[in-house]
């Protein structure tokens, strides 16, 4: 029995620190700021990134409404309102806040599941939101349905980049 008890601990002291490591790597993975190769266009489909304190991490989909100047863009939110909720909220930001469109999740996983510990992005909020599976029960991650879950991807070198 000694030996069971040992084996749980164990794995749950492994399991415990694996989410110490990845809540580290999500931190960093969060803040620094992406490879952004790609010229974008009015009319582009793109995530933007928030550097706001408690949405750090977080992406936005929105659409190009026009190129300010060289580091800028005004940008047009899809689930984001004004604070009237009476229009879609629009904003200037830098280039480095602007990435392509993830492939859509059914392209990226290609047959595979979530697993314990895939870096993902959750829809939540209005946003997609980056983290880490912690559990898996059934069909359900994170509590929430695998629908609003996708692999995390890295833009880089004008390429996605699934990071697991």
């Amino acid at each position: 029995m000694a030996l069971t008890n040992v084996s749980v601990n164990n794995s749950e002291q492994r399991h415990q620190s694996k989410i110490e490591k990845l809540s580290k790597e999500i931190d960093l993975t969060a803040m620094k700021t992406q490879q952004i190769t790609k010229l974008f266009q009015k009319g582009d489909e793109v995530e933007v990134a928030s550097h706001e304190i408690g949405f750090i991490g977080s992406y936005y989909e929105a659409t190009i409404v026009s190129i300010e100047d060289a580091y800028h863009y005004k940008i047009k939110y899809k689930t984001l309102s004004t604070d009237d909720k009476s229009a879609p909220l629009e904003e200037l930001v830098t280039i480095g806040e602007v990435r392509p469109v993830p492939p859509h999740q059914l392209e990226t996983m290609s047959g595979n599941r979530f697993r314990l510990h895939d870096k993902v992005d959750v829809f939540s909020n209005d946003g997609w939101w980056f983290g880490f599976i912690t559990g898996i029960i059934g069909e359900e991650y994170y509590l929430n349905p695998s629908h609003a879950l996708r692999f995390h991807q890295e833009w880089s070198n004008d390429k996605w980049k699934i990071l697991k």
